[in-house]
């Protein structure tokens, strides 16, 4: 299945053809990968622009932590974070993504040039979905729940078909809706790997594709499973990043654009043409 989302600036998103990459940019004091190596505006901008050019087709960009244990932040503080550095960004030419769970700050970042909402917490506050309907923009719904009885790709599409008929309520068009299954959020590292192993089993949702998208860069997981220090596993993310296309993801979100765009568009010259 493919389709083409016409963002609100001109530019057009086909997601189900090659796979994109997601570059992420922190542009907080704290994130779990960067330490606040972007923080600033200057660096951010820096940082953005070698995504770009590394091969990024949507940048990613966060002003609050989403780490376990940091400490949340207001939609003022996380606002302040972003007014500065997202019109720079928009001039790089590639569609922004705001990861934020907070609709106010949703809408403002799409005010000023924002293209897709990324929210970690699910659309579980309703008001993202009539940020994203009034915007007209499509929306990243991630997972962030424990596992309730055991079935963890059950939970998944429960939390799916919640969240379809949520935003049918409240007429968004649901084939604008992309999702993440949320790796190492509120789950154990036997729910992760066993979503992963099971991904083909995500693609298809009552006889229907849905767009997935994947964040496992340098998580949790590739720590415990090949013991390598956080900045040491982007192969092994590559190595996921792979195992993902293979089973239908669309979208990676990575840290290490320039090496693992590259085996995207490897494993997508294998697969896809």
């Amino acid at each position: 299945m493919k389709k083409v989302f016409n963002l609100r600036g001109g530019q057009n998103l086909e997601v189900g053809g090659r796979t994109l990459v997601m570059g992420i940019l922190n542009v907080t004091p704290d994130s779990f990968s960067d330490g606040g190596r972007f923080f600033s505006t200057d660096m951010a901008a820096v940082h953005a622009a070698q995504l770009v050019e590394d091969g990024a087709d949507i940048i990613d960009i966060g002003a609050e932590s989403t780490r376990p244990g940091a400490t949340p932040i207001s939609a003022d503080e996380e606002f302040a974070r972003l007014e500065k550095i997202l019109p720079l960004i928009k001039n790089f030419g590639v569609p922004i993504s705001i990861d934020t769970y907070k609709p106010e700050v949703a809408a403002q970042a799409l005010e000023i040039g924002a293209d897709i909402i990324n929210d970690i917490r699910g659309l579980e506050d309703l008001r993202m979905i009539d940020v994203a309907k009034e915007f007209d923009v499509p929306v990243i719904a991630m997972h962030n729940e424990k596992c309730s009885n055991g079935d963890i790709i059950g939970d998944l599409k429960k939390f799916f078909r919640r969240t379809i008929a949520n935003c049918a309520a409240k007429g968004f068009d649901t084939t604008k809706i992309i999702f993440d299954p949320g790796i190492g959020f509120g789950k154990t590292s036997e729910d992760d790997l066993e979503i992963l192993r099971r991904l083909d089993e995500l693609k298809i949702l009552d006889g229907q594709e849905i767009f997935l998208m994947i964040g496992v860069s340098r998580k949790r997981i590739i720590g415990q499973v090949t013991g390598l220090p956080l900045y040491e596993r982007d192969s092994a993310t590559g190595a996921l990043c792979v195992y993902e296309i293979v089973n239908g993801v669309d979208i990676v979100r990575v840290h290490n654009v320039a090496m693992i765009s590259k085996m995207c568009l490897m494993t997508d010259k294998l697969l896809k043409e």
